[in-house]
């Protein structure tokens, strides 16, 4: 007969090999703190598994974002809203800014880290940061198709939006009318002075 203390052993070893394997664990082993450390080490995600308990406990849900940055998803409420928490999860992946809470998703601080990791993270910045132009230029140098979540205002600024495409022509696609319409004036006039250059030549 297998007693408690071998079934411990058993699944212990199977989260070392596999932190998903939590899920299969008994609800008293997903609220058992050694067992659910060692899932999250190797599988930050494994965290949907363990105890509400667990979900609150700092030290647990900093060993997960630190291997998986979305696991933030699965901490409570009151460690989406931790600043250290929150900053070693956008560390891990910018995108985890999603999982944040409100407050943190203006934090400027926050998103700056975030998007200097993933430019994609601005999706999921307050509209006040999406119109911070420091924030969305450093977004655009990591990844021109943030363009997309900046603001109006930003999509309208010529240097901002060059430099989103200097990353990749496709952010053309989030340029404003206005600025779309010099860039073309540009680039056509561009292209007619090499013409005029080679057939001088």
């Amino acid at each position: 007969m297998i007693n408690e203390n071998s079934t411990k052993e058993i699944v212990l070893e199977a989260v070392k090999q596999n932190g998903y394997a939590l899920g299969y664990a008994s609800e008293e082993l997903q609220n058992d703190r050694e067992v659910v450390l060692e899932a999250v080490r190797e599988a930050g995600h494994a965290l949907k598994y363990a105890s509400g308990e667990l979900q609150n406990d700092r030290e647990v849900v900093l060993e997960a974002v630190r291997e998986a940055g979305h696991a933030l998803e699965y901490a409570s409420g009151e460690l989406q809203n931790d600043r250290e928490v929150l900053l070693e999860a956008v560390m891990q992946n910018g995108y985890a800014l999603g999982y944040a809470s409100k407050k943190l998703q203006n934090d400027r601080e926050f998103v700056l880290e975030a998007v200097r990791k993933n430019g994609s993270a601005l999706k999921y910045a307050s509209e006040e940061l999406q119109n911070d132009r420091e924030v969305v230029l450093e977004a655009l140098k990591h990844n021109g198709y943030a363009l997309e979540y900046a603001s109006e205002e930003l999509k309208n600024d010529r240097e901002v939006v060059l430099k989103a495409l200097k990353d990749t022509s496709f952010a053309f696609e989030y340029a404003s009318y206005s600025i779309k319409n010099q860039i073309i004036k540009e680039w056509i006039e561009s292209m007619e002075v090499q013409k005029w250059k080679l057939e001088m030549n």
